[in-house]
């Protein structure tokens, strides 16, 4: 459950599959995760394609296509590829200079980011715009900023990025997984800095856990952490548009041209 607007592939209450996998990486999470979704549409579907209408039955029909292996966009290069600008270093993302920066290409392109106006947030809004509208079939986008990523472990190469990846379906979040981040105090350091974010308005950044950080002090071994929204899959593989279509109990208005006499046949005890 999650406290947040309703919307055609969002509500407060969603179904997930999720699991951890110790001595795993987010490499290995990106195979297991092409081999269960390309042969779960198979076994389905009989073929590794879906026809999707995402305007309803009337509108445009996508064919989307679950063939592994799956298109992987490292964020950062695309970015900059597609925006023809430097971006800051990714260890540099938390100074004004950065944050001015991305200020400055969301106004210049145009792309709307509500305050707080953070580097992580506005990051997130400059991928929406230009990298999660490629994501028609099956699409990574990979390696996030620390500043976006707060539990996930820092990537092995690069400073400043995560090892995390996120599995984008007609243009839609789908999957988001990461190597976990097992060191108490470099979590306890994102903890803090989440916390100054939500201090600042961002509605979306966390609170310092304490038993968490506290459980990681004890010892966690190199693991990988992976999680599935079961409701937008479903959307796909049935070709449902709207995901009340899917959930058991979506949220529905009452019908308002019913007139209290029929309420009261239907519902005696209402009297």
């Amino acid at each position: 459950f999650r406290n947040e607007g309703i919307d055609l592939t969002h509500n407060p209450e969603f179904t997930t599959c999720e699991f951890y996998m110790a001595y795993a990486d987010y490499n290995d999470l990106m195979t297991i995760t092409e081999s269960l979704m390309s042969g779960l549409v198979k076994s389905v579907h009989g073929s590794y394609k879906v026809t999707y209408h995402p305007e309803g039955e009337e509108g445009e029909a996508f064919v989307i296509d679950f063939t592994p292996p799956f298109r992987r966009i490292h964020m950062f290069p695309a970015l900059e590829e597609i925006l023809k600008v430097k971006l800051p270093a990714p260890d540099q993302l938390s100074t004004p200079e950065a944050n001015k920066l991305l200020s400055d290409l969301c106004e210049k392109h145009q792309v709307e980011c509500p305050p707080p106006r953070t580097s992580a947030r506005l990051l997130d809004k400059l991928v929406g715009e230009f990298l999660e509208e490629q994501c028609v079939n099956p699409t990574f986008i990979c390696d996030h900023p620390q500043v976006m990523s707060p539990l996930a472990k820092y990537h092995r190469s690069i400073p400043g990025l995560t090892e995390r990846f996120e599995l984008f379906v007609m243009k839609k979040e789908v999957c988001n997984a990461y190597t976990e981040l097992n060191d108490p105090a470099v979590q306890r350091e994102r903890f803090e800095q989440q916390a100054k974010d939500k201090a600042a308005g961002d509605d979306e950044a966390q609170l310092i856990d304490e038993n968490f950080c506290t459980s990681l002090e004890y010892g966690l071994p190199p693991t990988g952490g992976w999680g599935l929204g079961i409701d937008r899959l479903t959307m796909f593989l049935t070709d449902s548009n709207n995901i009340k279509e899917v959930l058991f109990f979506p949220a529905m208005k009452p019908d308002d041209n019913r007139t209290k006499e029929e309420d009261g046949k239907l519902n005696p005890l209402s009297t």
